[in-house]
């Protein structure tokens, strides 16, 4: 319980003090408000423009999440497909690494031409930049269950695809689950960068319009608001995790004698 509680109250402490640290030194160093606005500006921002961000964060969160669905199914499949291709393997995974060197930044503006405007090219930007964490994941997950394992359910009858719904898919679940929280994260990312490119809503959008404004208390409640978006996100998926792989022993905390 000591362990448990350590855990939560750690990162508040810490938060606050870095807080209070930001606000005094903002104040003490008389920091001009559209360069760096103290905690307290931001957080009055926030709430007096609730109505605008929560508007524009459903439009990025619906991005977010259909690019999120995307990914993971994109990069499942894949991953799956590869996994039991060793042409496959050979000739799409050296392209599939390749791929995460070119910036996202790059692909934005070509996606906005093709696309337009709406909802897909911050889409796509999502589920381009969130696939790539999966397809390692559930690859590694496949993977997972050792050759006696495998040997046991052939010597019993089981056929290829009961192998792969009763041990391997089992088996991948928790790196699934990783992979999944790593690219929730970096679908948010995506989808303000999708955002920033060329768009007409979302936090993204209001990020650049409060900018060009001098606006920064309300940049950094949008700031704000997509860091609440993703860490609900991440708590939803752990949520699932634990009642999904409900076989998985919980971490312990492990005391220094």
């Amino acid at each position: 319980m000591n362990g448990r509680l350590t855990r939560i109250l750690a990162p508040i402490v810490l938060l606050l003090l870095l807080l209070a640290a930001w606000e005094l030194g903002v104040r003490g160093f008389n920091v001009r408000a559209f360069i760096l606005p103290a905690p307290s500006r931001i957080a009055l921002a926030f709430i007096s423009n609730i109505q605008l961000l929560g508007w524009h964060g459903v439009v990025t969160l619906l991005e977010i999440v259909v690019g999120l669905l995307l990914g993971a199914i994109g990069g499942i499949l894949l991953a799956i497909s590869v996994f039991y291709s060793p042409l496959l393997d050979k000739a799409l995974y050296p392209l599939i690494i390749s791929s995460q060197m070119i910036p996202v930044f790059a692909i934005a503006p070509i996606l906005i031409v093709w696309m337009g405007y709406g909802l897909w090219p911050k889409v796509t930007v999502a589920a381009l930049i969130s696939f790539f964490p999966l397809v390692v994941n559930v690859s590694d997950g496949l993977r997972e269950p050792t050759e006696e394992s495998v040997d046991l359910f052939r010597s019993l009858g089981a056929t290829r695809g009961q192998i792969f719904r009763k041990l391997r898919w089992p088996a991948c679940l928790p790196t699934l689950f990783s992979g999944l929280k790593v690219s929730a994260t970096l679908a948010v990312v995506g989808a303000t960068i999708g955002e920033w490119v060329g768009a007409h809503q979302g936090l993204g959008y209001l990020m650049l319009q409060s900018n060009a404004r001098l606006r920064m208390d309300l940049v950094f409640a949008a700031i704000l608001m997509l860091a609440i978006l993703g860490l609900s996100l991440f708590g939803l998926l752990r949520i699932i995790e634990r009642r999904v792989v409900h076989w998985r022993a919980p971490r312990k905390d492990v005391q220094e004698v």
